[in-house]
Protein backbone atom coordinates (compact mmCIF):
# COMPACT_ATOMS: atom_id res chain seq x y z
CA UNK A 1 0.00 0.00 0.00
CA UNK A 2 1.81 3.62 -1.06
CA UNK A 3 0.91 6.68 1.03
CA UNK A 4 0.88 9.82 -0.29
CA UNK A 5 1.48 13.00 1.80
CA UNK A 6 1.17 16.67 0.81
CA UNK A 7 2.52 19.71 1.86
CA UNK A 8 -0.06 22.08 1.85
CA UNK A 9 -1.60 26.23 2.31
CA UNK A 10 -4.72 26.44 3.53
CA UNK A 11 -6.65 29.74 3.65
CA UNK A 12 -8.99 30.89 6.12
CA UNK A 13 -11.21 33.75 4.87
CA UNK A 14 -10.16 37.44 5.90
CA UNK A 15 -7.74 35.50 8.72
CA UNK A 16 -5.01 34.38 7.09
CA UNK A 17 -3.02 31.34 5.72
CA UNK A 18 -2.47 28.46 8.09
CA UNK A 19 -0.07 24.84 7.08
CA UNK A 20 -2.04 21.54 6.91
CA UNK A 21 -0.69 17.93 6.01
CA UNK A 22 -3.03 15.35 3.69
CA UNK A 23 -1.60 11.87 4.45
CA UNK A 24 -3.73 9.76 1.86
CA UNK A 25 -3.15 5.17 1.44
CA UNK A 26 -3.61 4.85 -2.29
CA UNK A 27 -6.79 2.55 -0.79
CA UNK A 28 -8.47 5.04 1.30
CA UNK A 29 -11.89 5.04 1.98
CA UNK A 30 -12.22 7.75 4.47
CA UNK A 31 -10.74 11.15 5.49
CA UNK A 32 -10.29 12.47 8.74
CA UNK A 33 -10.09 16.11 9.59
CA UNK A 34 -7.91 16.37 12.64
CA UNK A 35 -7.36 19.38 14.64
CA UNK A 36 -4.68 19.04 17.02
CA UNK A 37 -4.34 19.75 20.93
CA UNK A 38 -4.25 23.20 22.64
CA UNK A 39 -0.79 22.64 23.41
CA UNK A 40 0.87 21.38 20.40
CA UNK A 41 0.50 21.34 16.73
CA UNK A 42 -0.34 19.38 13.81
CA UNK A 43 3.44 17.66 13.60
CA UNK A 44 3.30 17.05 17.43
CA UNK A 45 4.45 13.08 17.60
CA UNK A 46 0.83 12.34 18.57
CA UNK A 47 -0.75 13.58 15.37
CA UNK A 48 1.86 12.24 13.85
CA UNK A 49 1.28 8.15 14.93
CA UNK A 50 -2.14 9.06 14.82
CA UNK A 51 -2.29 9.86 10.58
CA UNK A 52 -0.10 7.01 10.22
CA UNK A 53 -2.07 4.61 11.81
CA UNK A 54 -4.74 5.65 10.52
CA UNK A 55 -2.92 5.34 7.21
CA UNK A 56 -2.40 1.90 7.80
CA UNK A 57 -5.89 1.24 8.30
CA UNK A 58 -7.07 2.96 4.68
CA UNK A 59 -8.30 6.36 6.21
CA UNK A 60 -6.72 9.87 5.46
CA UNK A 61 -6.04 12.44 7.36
CA UNK A 62 -6.24 15.79 7.13
CA UNK A 63 -4.65 17.97 9.99
CA UNK A 64 -4.10 21.51 9.83
CA UNK A 65 -2.70 24.45 12.47
CA UNK A 66 -4.97 26.55 14.23
CA UNK A 67 -3.90 30.15 13.64
CA UNK A 68 -2.38 30.66 16.55
CA UNK A 69 0.11 28.29 16.96
CA UNK A 70 0.88 28.70 13.18
CA UNK A 71 1.89 32.23 14.42
CA UNK A 72 3.27 30.76 17.57
CA UNK A 73 0.77 32.59 19.73
CA UNK A 74 0.82 31.51 22.92
CA UNK A 75 -3.13 31.60 23.57
CA UNK A 76 -5.62 29.12 21.85
CA UNK A 77 -7.19 31.37 19.36
CA UNK A 78 -11.07 32.58 20.08
CA UNK A 79 -13.75 29.97 19.14
CA UNK A 80 -15.27 32.10 15.94
CA UNK A 81 -11.51 31.81 14.61
CA UNK A 82 -10.96 28.38 15.48
CA UNK A 83 -14.32 27.19 14.07
CA UNK A 84 -13.11 29.35 10.47
CA UNK A 85 -10.13 27.27 10.34
CA UNK A 86 -12.09 24.03 10.96
CA UNK A 87 -14.65 24.94 8.33
CA UNK A 88 -11.97 25.63 5.44
CA UNK A 89 -9.96 22.64 6.55
CA UNK A 90 -13.24 20.64 6.06
CA UNK A 91 -14.04 22.22 2.40
CA UNK A 92 -10.22 21.38 1.30
CA UNK A 93 -10.22 17.80 2.48
CA UNK A 94 -13.74 17.77 0.43
CA UNK A 95 -12.26 18.83 -2.39
CA UNK A 96 -8.77 17.11 -1.97
CA UNK A 97 -10.58 13.45 -1.54
CA UNK A 98 -13.34 13.63 -3.61
CA UNK A 99 -15.90 10.42 -2.97
CA UNK A 100 -14.51 9.43 0.15
CA UNK A 101 -16.52 9.42 3.30
CA UNK A 102 -16.02 12.92 5.42
CA UNK A 103 -15.31 12.47 9.41
CA UNK A 104 -13.86 15.84 11.70
CA UNK A 105 -12.99 16.11 15.03
CA UNK A 106 -9.95 16.03 16.89
CA UNK A 107 -7.78 15.86 19.46
CA UNK A 108 -8.67 17.49 22.89
CA UNK A 109 -9.21 21.25 21.82
CA UNK A 110 -9.56 20.72 17.63
CA UNK A 111 -12.29 17.87 18.77
CA UNK A 112 -14.53 20.50 20.96
CA UNK A 113 -14.10 23.24 18.74
CA UNK A 114 -14.80 20.93 15.88
CA UNK A 115 -18.46 20.40 17.65
CA UNK A 116 -18.79 23.97 18.69
CA UNK A 117 -18.85 24.56 14.82
CA UNK A 118 -20.93 21.87 13.58
CA UNK A 119 -23.77 22.63 16.63
CA UNK A 120 -23.19 26.34 15.05
CA UNK A 121 -24.36 25.47 11.50
CA UNK A 122 -23.19 21.55 10.04
CA UNK A 123 -20.20 21.09 8.09
CA UNK A 124 -21.08 20.57 4.53
CA UNK A 125 -20.36 16.46 3.74
CA UNK A 126 -19.49 16.03 7.35
CA UNK A 127 -21.18 12.25 8.23
CA UNK A 128 -19.64 12.51 11.67
CA UNK A 129 -17.70 13.98 14.61
CA UNK A 130 -14.57 12.03 16.12
CA UNK A 131 -13.00 12.86 19.85
CA UNK A 132 -9.71 11.41 20.74
CA UNK A 133 -9.96 12.60 24.31
CA UNK A 134 -13.07 15.23 24.81
CA UNK A 135 -11.80 17.90 27.19
CA UNK A 136 -14.95 18.55 29.21
CA UNK A 137 -13.35 20.44 31.62
CA UNK A 138 -9.99 21.93 33.24
CA UNK A 139 -7.91 19.46 34.53
CA UNK A 140 -9.13 17.45 37.51
CA UNK A 141 -12.15 19.93 37.90
CA UNK A 142 -15.15 17.82 36.94
CA UNK A 143 -18.12 20.14 35.24
CA UNK A 144 -19.98 19.54 32.12
CA UNK A 145 -20.98 22.75 30.57
CA UNK A 146 -18.48 22.15 28.09
CA UNK A 147 -20.52 19.27 26.94
CA UNK A 148 -23.88 21.84 26.35
CA UNK A 149 -23.82 22.69 22.46
CA UNK A 150 -23.26 19.03 21.91
CA UNK A 151 -27.16 18.55 22.26
CA UNK A 152 -27.50 20.73 19.36
CA UNK A 153 -25.33 17.70 17.03
CA UNK A 154 -27.37 16.01 14.93
CA UNK A 155 -24.46 13.80 13.31
CA UNK A 156 -22.86 10.63 14.92
CA UNK A 157 -20.82 11.71 17.12
CA UNK A 158 -17.81 8.83 18.72
CA UNK A 159 -15.71 9.68 22.51
CA UNK A 160 -12.27 7.69 22.75
CA UNK A 161 -11.46 8.42 26.13
CA UNK A 162 -9.23 6.99 28.72
CA UNK A 163 -10.47 5.76 31.99
CA UNK A 164 -7.22 8.24 33.52
CA UNK A 165 -8.07 11.32 31.72
CA UNK A 166 -8.43 14.26 34.12
CA UNK A 167 -9.99 16.45 31.66
CA UNK A 168 -12.78 14.50 31.30
CA UNK A 169 -13.96 12.73 34.68
CA UNK A 170 -15.97 9.65 33.66
CA UNK A 171 -18.84 10.36 36.15
CA UNK A 172 -19.52 12.98 34.75
CA UNK A 173 -19.14 12.38 31.21
CA UNK A 174 -20.95 9.28 30.81
CA UNK A 175 -24.40 11.00 32.01
CA UNK A 176 -23.62 13.28 28.70
CA UNK A 177 -23.56 10.92 26.34
CA UNK A 178 -26.62 8.94 27.89
CA UNK A 179 -28.81 12.44 27.50
CA UNK A 180 -27.35 12.55 23.47
CA UNK A 181 -28.70 8.94 22.91
CA UNK A 182 -27.89 6.54 19.79
CA UNK A 183 -26.06 9.46 18.38
CA UNK A 184 -23.18 9.03 20.34
CA UNK A 185 -20.64 6.72 21.03
CA UNK A 186 -18.55 6.10 24.09
CA UNK A 187 -15.39 3.94 24.07
CA UNK A 188 -12.82 3.90 26.82
CA UNK A 189 -9.33 3.07 26.67
CA UNK A 190 -8.47 1.33 30.09
CA UNK A 191 -5.89 3.19 31.82
CA UNK A 192 -5.47 5.62 29.39
CA UNK A 193 -4.87 9.51 30.32
CA UNK A 194 -5.77 12.50 28.21
CA UNK A 195 -3.02 11.05 25.13
CA UNK A 196 -4.16 7.43 25.67
CA UNK A 197 -1.17 7.00 27.38
CA UNK A 198 -0.94 4.02 29.81
CA UNK A 199 1.01 2.89 33.34
CA UNK A 200 3.89 0.01 33.06
CA UNK A 201 1.74 -1.85 35.25
CA UNK A 202 -1.08 -2.05 32.82
CA UNK A 203 0.84 -4.75 30.94
CA UNK A 204 0.27 -3.42 27.96
CA UNK A 205 2.66 -0.54 25.92
CA UNK A 206 1.16 3.11 24.98
CA UNK A 207 1.55 2.08 21.31
CA UNK A 208 -1.01 -0.92 22.16
CA UNK A 209 -3.24 1.49 23.61
CA UNK A 210 -3.09 3.94 20.76
CA UNK A 211 -3.79 1.03 18.41
CA UNK A 212 -6.94 0.40 20.48
CA UNK A 213 -7.94 3.84 19.90
CA UNK A 214 -7.28 3.64 16.22
CA UNK A 215 -8.95 0.45 15.59
CA UNK A 216 -12.21 1.39 17.00
CA UNK A 217 -12.33 4.67 15.09
CA UNK A 218 -11.55 2.82 11.74
CA UNK A 219 -14.67 0.30 13.11
CA UNK A 220 -16.88 3.08 13.60
CA UNK A 221 -15.90 5.08 10.15
CA UNK A 222 -16.95 1.68 8.50
CA UNK A 223 -20.51 2.00 10.45
CA UNK A 224 -21.62 5.02 9.34
CA UNK A 225 -23.90 5.25 6.58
Amino acid sequence: MAVKTQELKLDIERIGRVSAILTQPDNARACYVLGHGAGADMRHAFMEKAAAGLADRGIATFRFNFLYMEKKHGRPDQPAVAHAAIRAAVAEAARLCPGLKLIAGGKSFGGRMTSQAQSKAPLPGVKGLAFLGFPLHADKKPSSERADHLAQVAIPMLFLQGTRDGLADLGHLKPVIAALGAKATLHEIEGGDHSFAVLKKSGRTNDEALAEVLDTLAAWIDDLG
